[in-house]
């Protein structure tokens, strides 16, 4: 599981290509990248709270962009820094079914170093695909 940031692909946003040797792998590397937008140093972030992600959708592109959009809303929302604690995807009817539990805390200025504020994910140039690698990902966050 890694991830990097990508200058070339947009100016004003934050752009970034993760890798993962399964799909759980993937999702949890694009999660991870995008709070390390928000956040200097992650190791901050203490495990106080917990949420239950579960969602639904036709294919890993529409799961990943709505797994990100659904964390940047507790963000924002309930102003919670999460990291992903256990994450499974299955097939289940011809959907791609995710089950999540991340745990963090509060956002606090005093505690957690913040970089920027992400808004949003777009749609332009996300791309998800697996390869004989592993699965690969780009991703473009509003920031």
């Amino acid at each position: 599981m890694s991830y990097q940031y990508i200058d070339s692909i947009a100016i004003a946003d934050v752009a970034f290509e993760a890798q993962g040797a399964t799909i759980e792998e993937l999702f949890r590397a694009c999660w991870e990248a995008a709070v390390n937008v928000m956040v200097s140093d992650l190791k901050t972030i203490e495990g106080k709270v917990k949420r239950e992600i579960t969602l639904r959708e036709g294919n890993v592109e529409l799961l990943l962009f709505n797994f990100l959009q659904e964390m940047i809303f507790l963000k924002d929302a309930e102003q919670l820094l999460l990291l992903i604690d256990s994450l499974n995807i299955e097939t289940e009817k011809g959907q791609q079914k995710l089950r999540a539990e991340a745990k963090g805390e509060r956002i606090d200025p005093l505690k957690h170093e913040l970089i920027v504020d992400i808004k949003a994910v777009t749609f332009h140039h996300f791309m998800v695909k697996k390869s004989s690698d592993g699965w690969k990902a780009t991703v473009v966050l509003d920031v």
